[in-house]
């Protein structure tokens, strides 16, 4: 049982530290939200689940609101500098071809900050994009339909075998989808040669359908995440306590949501790459767009634990890299994917750590002064017995080393 349990509670509201029986029956552990966790040793409960946190909606969403404002500069200010590098970047036909960059990018950064949400991080999005993109390079040419849709269907597919490898194995999701996103690349290297894009499906005829899609739901995402049960339902599985404890049968939803849904952003995202290509899909691995999104995810506000989030911070976050990825195109600055993939991922640590520092109120990031002096008005002085005494009833004393709160006889 919890230590503040209204039975070794005292009547202005502070835990009976003075009380053994009350300290015997409990150890605590905290976590880095404060946030107090049975760890007595008993056995887990019938459904097998552990405690989780539920500290979700005391988070300040200030830090994550100054952040994105931070966002937005650096978003305008890439935009000024892609203006005076060449201002028909920002004008039609090219602002069509940027806007559907920016959706790719963006379904994939969508389908990161989902699968941290839910404590799955999903390693697969770039491998699973790639495969998407030969899929339809391969069958265009039969209609968007028949070329999209067995996409889908594969990746839902694989999903779900992956999300029952971590519910049933109880594994975690980063291993799992990184089997997936291995199995992906397989896939994509039974090509040995580039597979020019077959069908005349063109997607900067729906540009800013595609970015509007995209604005809306990273927008919806990010106010349903600022909902504290929402938060507490997605985040079942995401690591607390002792990690070989099961989180029972309410965590299979949001783990099952969470991949599959990620795996169809991955999809719809590799279809448009393929689709607004100038030239043939070239085999690869991938992973450059795995680090991409989880790194744009976490550079976006979304905490690498999957506690928290921002509102606007997505948006922004692929606006601006999508921007820097045209002005580096078009000053030939050959900067390889994989290192913009390990910056965009540095500097989202960096964010998690700023987020996960002060998001949650004082009250709960400070932990407990262990020097202050007992709350019953008793003050310790090296003269008298060390003693659990309380004001009123003097504690029993034994000869057992392992009595007392810090023994084993409990």
């Amino acid at each position: 049982m919890a230590y503040d349990e209204a039975t070794y509670r005292r009547p202005g509201g502070e835990p009976a530290d003075n009380d053994p029986a009350a300290y015997r029956r409990r150890v605590q552990f905290e976590d880095t939200t404060g946030n107090t966790l049975d760890q007595s040793p008993r056995s887990p409960s019938s459904t097998g689940a552990i405690p989780l946190p539920d500290t979700d909606g005391r988070d300040r969403l200030g830090i994550h609101l100054g952040w994105e404002v931070i966002l937005l500069v650096v978003t305008g200010v890439l935009g000024f500098f892609l203006f005076r590098e060449d201002a028909a970047a920002l004008q039609r036909p090219a602002l069509d071809t940027l806007l559907v960059t920016g959706a790719s990018i963006g379904l994939l950064t969508l389908g990161a900050g989902l699968s941290l949400r839910a404590g799955v991080p999903n390693l697969a999005l770039g491998p699973v994009a790639l495969a998407a993109a030969f899929q339809y390079a391969e069958n265009g040419d039969k209609g968007l339909a028949e070329s999209v849709v067995p996409a889908l269907i594969l990746g839902a597919a694989g999903a779900l075998a992956v999300a029952l490898l971590v519910l049933v194995l109880h594994v975690p999701g980063w291993a799992a989808t990184l089997v997936a996103g291995l199995a992906a690349i397989v896939f994509v290297q039974l090509r040995p040669e580039p597979v020019v894009v077959q069908g005349d499906w063109d997607p900067t005829g729906q540009a800013f359908i595609l970015f509007g899609a995209f604005a809306g739901l990273a927008l919806l995402g990010g106010m349903l995440g600022a909902i504290s049960p929402i938060r507490r339902f997605l985040g079942r599985m995401r690591p607390v306590g002792d990690p070989a404890l099961r989180r029972g049968a309410a965590a299979a939803l949001p783990v099952l949501l969470a991949l599959v849904l990620s795996t169809l952003f991955a999809v719809g995202a590799g279809v448009l790459i393929a689709a607004s290509a100038d030239g043939p899909i070239v085999p690869d691995t991938g992973m450059e767009w795995s680090g991409i999104a989880l790194g744009l995810a976490m550079l976006a506000g979304t905490s690498a634990y999957g506690r928290r989030g921002g509102i606007f911070g997505t948006l922004f976050a692929v606006t601006a890299l999508t921007l820097f990825l045209d002005f580096a195109n078009r000053t030939d600055l050959n900067i390889a994917l994989f290192a913009i993939a390990a910056s965009v991922l540095l500097g989202g640590l960096v964010v998690t750590r700023i987020v996960e520092s002060y998001a949650s109120p004082a009250s709960s990031v400070a932990g407990p002064d262990w020097n202050a002096a007992p709350s019953s008005g008793t003050v310790w002085s090296p003269d008298l017995p060390e003693t659990w005494n309380s004001p009123s009833e003097p504690a029993k004393r034994s000869d057992r080393w392992d009595d007392g709160p810090w023994g084993a006889g409990r």
